[in-house]
């Protein structure tokens, strides 16, 4: 055999193997449960008895188990998989690790998920994705308070086919009536899970019994090993035969002659001539094309990144989702959710976030808990916030209505994240249980009199004064001065000021920091109230918390809100002591006092800064009446003085 044909057979061979590749079925899996039950292990024996170790991973693992191993003289196989210097040194798995895999039947990416409390979002991140999970227990010690938390968080994200991976058996001696014990247990527990499959292995990843061959260790187990299982369990969706769903992540438009729109479909089929409407206006065309970078489509299914192209112009932008006419999700503003938290920071309703949807991003506020989810017991307990790692049932509002599908349905379409305003952080994650019908029969009632008709007659511009600062600050003294000012010179005025709103419109609340932010939301609320009545709102609360300021500033339109911030330090605050609050707070009769055991997040932005220890509060009153005139908020006259 000549050169030329050596290489030709080597070529041929190589293109049959990767088409052979291509033809296998992918399965996403995740490993999850308590810490130190081997997740990291097993994947590590997956990928050794799979032969997908090359020499030098090898070696250098070897180096690692001496160093940083947890099994004596054997090799450490979960350093396969922990790849962090900090995960090596504790033995543990801190971040989301992905792995790939083959066998002659099937492809594999596994996700190896943190097993500790506070990673519990890494596995929730993980499980997203998916669509089996090996959730492992240490035979030793049977079912823990971790192993329930994930459980219910994959059945949560609607993952239907698990495998209870029995692990560490060789500990317990292979004893049948361990494995026999822990099954029954687990059964009992999930059994309102709606688990399609639920296939439990005994199992040493650190062996590789029952792993990739079966083990001569435990003669009474029958069972498929976990390869096997793997690599013949039926994952096939029907997300074909649902309703087309299209989420559009960009309006591509190169140039005059071309309007696309781009994204993944999430659902369904669409093919050219599909009568299709957009679903949050209702417009209405017909599907043109169905581009790719490879040509057009005859049709586009579920999973395929696509451009369609429509007959008409109608208006539709990043964040629209263009549906069947015949079959539209729900659009609304309100709805109900299971949300699972991911932040140290505690949710509290009524707090502003952004919610993202598919490629939609919204202001969103959690209206209330519902209730929060025992992960034990699966009992139902009252909740005013939502710590890290806890799930609830939330109801949500949105500030514009979006669109979407419950979670059992279609999970690309009912489900969310939760990010912070100022970090950009994501906070949670959500599924969508049901829209709540009433937020479809509130509709704005059209009003003849308006906002500017109103400011006309009183010859100002409405605006919200919102004074922030410390207790004793001066905010209250500052603002009745301004008020009298604007009084005298005929300007229509109100003062919302905090001590005396909680003797009414808040008088239900306390100082916990749920409360706080329902004492400024309800306040905020109010404030837009009066602007609209064309008013002057003068707002005087220590309101502590950025998130809740930007939330009243975000209700009122531009330029109708005016931060000012009384810098006045602790220590002046605390030295004028007017109504003996900071004495209370530093001998504990007072809780949660801001600037004593409570934060106070000083203003980045503020329009305008009082220096309290530099100037009187009249002359603080006069900065601000000249603020408002120079920035075209009061009208005067000719007898007018400032």
């Amino acid at each position: 055999m000549n050169a030329l044909t050596a290489h030709k057979l080597d070529t041929k061979a190589l293109v049959d193997y990767l088409a052979s590749h291509e033809k296998k079925s992918l399965l996403r899996f995740l490993t999850c449960g308590s810490v130190d039950d081997g997740k990291s292990t097993l994947i590590g024996r997956l990928l050794y008895d799979t032969k997908l170790i090359f020499e030098d991973q090898l070696a250098g693992i070897e180096r690692d188990s001496k160093k940083f191993g947890t099994v004596g003289e054997d090799i450490d196989l979960a350093l396969l998989v922990d790849g962090l210097q900090a995960e090596r040194e504790q033995g543990i798995t801190i971040d989301v690790a992905y792995r790939f895999f083959t066998t002659d039947k099937r492809k594999f990416i596994v996700a190896d998920t943190p097993g500790h409390e506070q990673y519990t979002r890494n596995m929730a991140t993980g499980a997203s994705n998916s669509d089996l999970a090996v959730i492992l227990i240490d035979a030793r010690k049977g079912i823990l308070t971790q192993t329930r938390r994930h459980s219910f968080i994959v059945s949560l994200l609607g993952i239907k086919h698990v495998v209870l991976a029995v692990n560490k058996i060789d500990l317990v001696g292979y004893d049948q009536a361990v494995f026999d014990r822990i099954v029954a247990d687990y059964k009992a527990f999930s059994a309102g899970f709606g688990f399609e499959t639920l296939q439990a292995i005994p199992l040493s990843a650190r062996y590789g019994d029952n792993v990739l061959e079966a083990s001569q260790s435990m003669p009474w187990y029958d069972g498929p090993t976990l390869v096997e299982h793997l690599e013949t369990v039926d994952i096939d969706s029907d997300v074909d035969s649902k309703p087309f769903r299209l989420q559009v992540q960009w309006v591509n438009r190169p140039d005059l002659n071309f309007r696309g729109f781009s994204g993944t479909i999430a659902s369904g089929t669409v093919k050219p001539g599909d009568d299709i409407v957009v679903a949050r206006s209702g417009k209405a065309s017909k599907v043109a094309r169905v581009v790719t970078m490879d040509g057009d489509l005859d049709y586009g299914r579920a999973g395929q990144a696509v451009t369609l192209t429509l007959e008409d112009e109608i208006d539709i932008s990043r964040g629209d989702v263009i549906v069947p006419a015949e079959a539209r999700p729900e659009v609304s503003d309100q709805f109900q959710a299971h949300l699972i938290w991911m932040n140290e920071d505690p949710l509290l309703p009524g707090r502003p976030y952004i919610l993202k949807i598919g490629a939609k991003t919204v202001s969103a506020t959690v209206t209330s808990i519902k209730h929060k989810i025992d992960v034990n017991s699966f009992n139902e307990l009252a909740a005013k916030a939502l710590p890290l790692n806890e799930v609830a049932v939330v109801n949500i509002m949105t500030q514009e209505p979006v669109a979407f599908d419950a979670y059992g349905d279609d999970p690309a379409m009912g489900s969310f994240i939760v990010i912070d305003r100022v970090s950009n952080l994501t906070l949670g994650a959500g599924m969508i249980d049901r829209g709540l019908r009433r937020a479809t029969n509130v509709h704005w009632q059209a009003l003849d009199v308006s906002k500017a008709s109103r400011a006309g007659i009183k010859h100002q511009k409405p605006a919200v004064l919102w004074f922030t600062g410390l207790s004793g600050a001066g905010k209250s003294t500052i603002a009745n001065l301004v008020e009298k000012r604007l009084l005298s010179m005929n300007h229509h005025t109100y003062l919302l000021d905090g001590d005396n709103v909680r003797h009414g419109l808040n008088k239900d609340l306390g100082f916990s920091a749920e409360d706080r932010v329902e004492n400024i939301r309800r306040v905020a609320e109010v404030s837009r109230l009066m602007v609209d009545a064309g008013l002057v709102t003068l707002v005087s609360f220590i309101s502590p918390f950025r998130a809740e300021r930007q939330l009243a500033r975000d209700l009122v339109a531009p330029g109708e809100f005016i931060e000012i911030h009384v810098a006045t330090p602790l220590d002046v605050a605390e030295a004028r002591d007017v109504k003996g609050l900071y004495k209370k707070a530093r001998a504990g009769e007072l809780k949660n006092f801001t600037g004593i055991d409570s934060p106070y997040e000083a203003p980045e932005n503020a329009e305008l800064v009082l220096d309290t220890t530099r100037f009187s509060s009249e002359e603080l009153a006069g900065q601000i009446v000249t603020y408002m005139a120079e920035h075209g908020y009061l009208s005067f006259g000719p007898d007018y003085e400032i």
